[in-house]
């Protein structure tokens, strides 16, 4: 019988052009509306795709800050957040809801007292 070799999968191997970092953010985001440490973790994959020591100098933090903010264990402050999507060379954009986001909301966008 042959045997099957796996090889662990890291999307920053995959992360290339910078229309394919922002089209996973993109993902992400819409993966997990309001899941601030999942979309940290994803800016995370970006960064290391990039090179986390130009990132975080980019973005004005020391590397092992970078590290932190990004792990997916907490959720960075926004100032961070909006330092490391300019270092990265991407924008945030804005647009309508389809649903509300977040406490007191429900899947049919009604509230939930």
């Amino acid at each position: 019988m042959t045997r099957t070799v796996t090889t662990p999968y890291d999307v920053a191997d995959h992360l290339r052009a910078p229309e394919e970092m922002a089209a996973y953010l993109e993902a992400c985001l819409e993966e997990a509306p309001g899941d601030a440490a999942f979309i940290a973790k994803a800016l995370g994959d970006i960064a290391r795709a990039k090179g986390m020591t130009q990132v975080a100098r980019d973005a004005g933090l020391s590397r092992e800050s970078l590290y932190k903010a990004l792990s997916g264990a907490r959720s960075p402050d926004f100032d961070t957040i909006l330092r490391v999507v300019g270092a990265l060379g991407l924008e945030l954009h804005a647009g309508a809801a389809r649903a509300p986001i977040g406490p007191g909301s429900t899947a049919s966008g009604g509230s939930t007292t």
